[in-house]
């Protein structure tokens, strides 16, 4: 299970590494969105072959896949909000797939628009309360341009500009901080808390849409209390 779970994963990371190569060029270092898949890809442990033949597959010195990008929108139980970024080479079959997993989850594929405006993109870091003092990471994380700290459970998150991402997450890095979550996201406006049995089939359709092999991201406005989380299994 562990090692189907890893495989996923990787199949993921390979494929944002290809089209971030393919769109940006294949240098980490003139290319963010890449150097941030390349990133995400060795705190997963995946071999520097798996990450080089992704990149030379983006760049055209291999031949591969070519994948195209799409965001679609839909609702979930109690009327929440989601969005799902998928990579795939066979549109049809995608939204197939993706519009079965809504219904059968008790949620609605909607049309292009229709919950996007919900939403902000925004540089989101993440790190264990433990790893630092909540005044000293305000006080580093509004110095180098961050534009919140909030706590969560049991880490702190930071919301940057993404314009502003790289150079936060580097000044941090440098005051000798790892992060949990490290990445580009796109961040409800407006939370919508649930609980009981519509908090459980956000989870599980949740769950259906990341077991995809298509779906790359999953982002939705629910909000579901730790304890309800933890009494359901979810993450």
């Amino acid at each position: 299970m562990a090692d189907a779970r890893k495989g996923k994963i990787f199949t993921k990371l390979i494929k944002e590494i290809t089209v971030a190569a393919r769109i940006g060029g294949g240098d980490p270092n003139s290319n963010a969105r890449l150097r941030t898949a390349v990133t995400a890809a060795r705190q997963q442990n995946m071999p520097g072959d798996n990450v080089d033949r992704a990149i030379k597959k983006g760049t055209g010195e291999l031949e591969g896949v070519h994948y195209e990008e799409f965001t679609y929108e839909g609702y979930g139980p109690a009327g929440t909000a989601l969005l799902v970024d998928v990579m795939t080479d066979n549109k049809q079959r995608t939204i197939s797939e993706i519009r079965h997993i809504f219904t059968r989850h008790n949620g609605n594929l909607g049309e292009t628009g229709c919950v996007a405006w919900n939403f902000e993109t925004k540089g989101l870091l993440a790190l264990s309360k433990d790893s630092i003092n909540e005044e000293k990471l305000m006080e580093l994380a509004l110095e180098s341009g961050a534009d919140d700290v909030r706590e969560i459970g049991n880490n702190f998150e930071i919301t940057t500009d993404p314009r502003k991402f790289e150079n936060v997450k580097k000044k941090l890095e440098d005051a000798k901080l790892n992060f949990i979550v490290s990445e580009i996201a796109k961040l409800p406006k407006s939370p919508v808390q649930i609980e009981g049995k519509q908090a459980e089939q956000m989870i599980k359709l949740v769950e259906a849409l990341e077991d995809n092999d298509d779906v790359q991201h999953v982002y939705t406005n629910s909000d579901i209390p730790d304890e309800v989380m933890e009494k359901l299994g979810g993450t």
